[in-house]
């Protein structure tokens, strides 16, 4: 029995509770799940860099407004720039009145932080404790008191933009004034300093003169917003002249993104001209020879017609450029003195290509995008009435591709007083849904103050046979377009009968004297003041006259027309195109009408040279029997086509169309015909109008400032 007597022991310690486990030390219990750690805030974008413009007024009224409007809608954050506004004043007692007129349009309570910043050459304290803001400005005793005692704004007064005017013969002083006392509180610091008196430098002969000491106002002036903006450690210095448009929104970014120390948007013009020379005279080897001048290269030409895009080396920009402050070789910039080496002609932007050459910076323009306008130079005999009349004409010429250059909203613009330029009727033809050539036109025309009234053209696309039918239209036996040998189109007769229809108006109406005009025209610079001149011209010759064309497509090209004795820019008109726009007078109307045309319809543009006798196909004129319609072309044109065949925005109502007599067969311009509507530019010298033509005035000699 003994060996058995362990077992019960054994099955006691099995039945244990935890079983074989139950002498071993416990399992630790699973660890805590960790808890979610917070995720970390993102890094915000970095401010955009700080840019100081610099705005130098004289006599800019005309340009104000367009030209602010452009600032105030740069897409680049207001509270980043600052602006240096500059009109100087004669003295203290001047700056005094100007301080109150300002201050007395200003609603600021007496707890508000913001104001207007006023620069005094005499007797200002600047504390540089802040390169940017809340700096303390002290004044003449007699200014604090009118800004604490009648006023009761605080002592410290926050910036305004910098801007500046000098020597103005206008109201761009007061201008300026009413923007800032709008824009005060929207950009980060403002810097204003008018100046009324003297109106005139001592030595010019008229305001767009340029003598020495003008030359070197401004240049004095650049120094002082490039000091300025040196002092304030701004990142960049923008520098736009007041008749410049940026119309570009991104032009800022755009011109920071090329990273480049001394770079320019390309500006656009009614010309070749530009804000850039791409070659300059090179140093003089005699007393006698030019230097520093505009020189003609291959490359200028390609890089103004985009034919060539990017950002170009080259050795002059002027008018709007950007300077990377934080660069260091703009250290070595200046505008004034000039360069001690300098010896080229006295010229603030020559001046300032060589010291940046002498700096070792290479200027840079861009042509990447379109970036705005500006208008050509004015000679220096010319007036401000022609820098209006200039300036009006950049407006118009931009409006041609992209919507209207709209004024500024803070400034007050005078309104426009449309007239009809000594015309008893001014008709304008537009289809009725060609609303975007109606909206250009009009506004085209307001800006040079035209009055017209509307005439809603005959739609050939809308014409159907029965109303042909009733009308008695039939088409000229045997007419065929001279370049695509069709016949005539329905787009045709709807012109055709556009004008026919004024013609009857002018009839009725018993008008002595109309101009008709189509709706996709542009305008000649000082369009206005040249018809009005011509047709005083011609009113005082008395000439006998029935049809003028002021703008068309001179087709006899191998001999020039005869000139009209006593009346300047004025030919007999040969075989031409388009009827874009002609002054006819009551007589002339009813030789038109009496013509009979719709029994033998051709195209308007066709018609007229048979009626005045110098269609080259006889056979056609063989059709109408009386043909002596008195008929003249100004010289040069006044008027052009908005476009030509082939390039973009061409649209043709008359040529776009379907053949008179049977709809069901389309018509469209020809490529390889668009030379028929290309622009007039091969006249051989042989054939040009020249008699006709004044004689160029030595005045007119292009100076440094006038590249092309």
């Amino acid at each position: 029995m003994a060996p058995c007597a362990p077992r019960p022991l054994l099955l006691v310690l099995l039945l244990l509770p935890g079983g074989c486990g139950a002498g071993l030390p416990p399992e630790p219990p699973p660890p805590p799940s960790p808890q979610l750690q917070p995720q970390p805030l993102p890094e915000s974008a970095p401010q955009k860099p700080t840019v100081l413009l610099a705005i130098i007024a004289r006599n800019a009224a005309h340009a104000l407004p367009h030209f602010l409007g452009c600032i105030e809608r740069l897409r680049y954050p207001k509270s980043r720039i600052a602006l240096w506004i500059h009109t100087f004043s004669s003295g203290l007692s001047q700056l005094h009145y100007l301080l109150v007129k300002a201050l007395a349009n200003l609603s600021t309570s007496p707890t508000s932080s913001s104001g207007l910043l006023l620069v005094f050459q005499q007797s200002l304290h600047v504390d540089e404790s802040d390169p940017w803001g809340g700096r303390q400005w002290s004044m003449p005793c007699s200014l604090s008191g009118v800004l604490a005692g009648q006023y009761g704004m605080r002592n410290k007064i926050l910036g305004l933009p910098k801007a500046a005017t000098d020597h103005n013969a206008d109201n761009t002083t007061a201008i300026l004034r009413e923007w800032l006392k709008n824009v005060q509180n929207l950009y980060h610091d403002v810097e204003w300093r008018p100046m009324e008196d003297p109106q005139s430098y001592p030595e010019e002969i008229g305001p767009k003169h340029w003598p020495s000491s003008r030359f070197t106002h401004v240049m004095k002036l650049r120094q002082a917003a490039l000091r300025a903006a040196r002092e304030k450690w701004s990142d960049y210095i923008l520098f736009v002249d007041t008749d410049n448009l940026l119309t570009n929104p991104q032009t800022l970014n755009l011109m920071i993104a090329e990273n480049k120390t001394l770079v320019a948007p390309m500006l656009e013009s009614r010309s070749l001209y530009s804000n850039f020379w791409c070659g300059i005279t090179p140093q003089a080897t005699c007393s006698l020879c030019l230097q520093g001048y505009y020189k003609r290269t291959l490359d200028y030409p390609l890089i103004r017609e985009w034919k060539r895009t990017g950002c170009f080396a080259v050795p002059m920009i002027h008018s709007t450029f950007l300077i990377d402050l934080r660069k260091e070789a703009s250290t070595k910039l200046m505008f004034y003195p000039p360069h001690q080496d300098y010896t080229w002609s006295f010229d603030d932007i020559m001046v300032f290509a060589f010291s940046s050459r002498q700096a070792g910076i290479q200027m840079y323009i861009c042509n990447r995008e379109h970036y705005g306008f500006l208008p050509m130079p004015l000679k220096s005999h010319q007036m401000l009435q022609e820098e209006a009349e200039n300036f009006v004409h950049t407006l118009i010429e931009a409006m041609i591709d992209r919507p209207p250059i709209e004024p500024s909203q803070y400034v007050s613009v005078p309104p426009k007083h449309p007239d009809k330029m000594g015309f008893d009727e001014i008709f304008m033809i537009n289809l009725k849904r060609r609303k975007d050539r109606r909206d250009r036109m009009l506004r085209t025309l307001y800006e040079q103050e035209i009055a017209v009234k509307i005439v809603e053209a005959v739609d050939g696309k809308a014409l159907n046979t029965s109303q042909l039918k009733a009308l008695s239209i039939d088409m000229l036996p045997g007419y065929r377009d001279p370049y695509s040998s069709r016949p005539l189109t329905r787009g045709e007769i709807g012109c055709f009968l556009s004008h026919y229809y004024i013609w009857k108006e002018v009839v009725n109406r018993e008008l002595e004297k109309t101009l008709v005009i189509e709706d996709d025209v542009r305008f000649e610079h000082q369009f206005k003041r040249k018809l009005m001149k011509l047709m005083d011209d011609i009113e005082e010759a008395q000439l006998d006259w029935e049809l003028i064309y002021i703008g068309r497509k001179r087709m006899q090209v191998q001999q020039p027309e005869k000139a009209v004795p006593n009346v300047m820019n004025l030919v007999e008109a040969d075989y031409s195109y388009w009827t874009l726009g002609y002054a006819i007078s009551f007589q002339g109307a009813q030789k038109l009408i009496g013509a009979e045309p719709f029994s033998k319809m051709l195209p308007v543009d066709e018609f007229l040279p048979v009626m005045y006798n110098k269609h080259p196909v006889a056979k056609y004129m063989e059709y109408y029997e009386s043909r002596d319609l008195k008929a003249f072309s100004a010289e040069p044109l006044l008027v052009y086509p908005t476009h030509y065949t082939g390039q973009p925005g061409y649209l043709s109502d008359t040529e776009t169309s379907t053949i008179w007599d049977n709809e069901t067969v389309s018509t469209d311009w020809d490529r390889t015909h668009s030379w028929k509507s290309r622009q007039q530019g091969k006249i051989h010298s042989d054939a040009q109008n020249k008699d006709a033509l004044p004689p160029q005035s030595s005045l007119n000699t292009p100076s440094s400032r006038d590249e092309l």
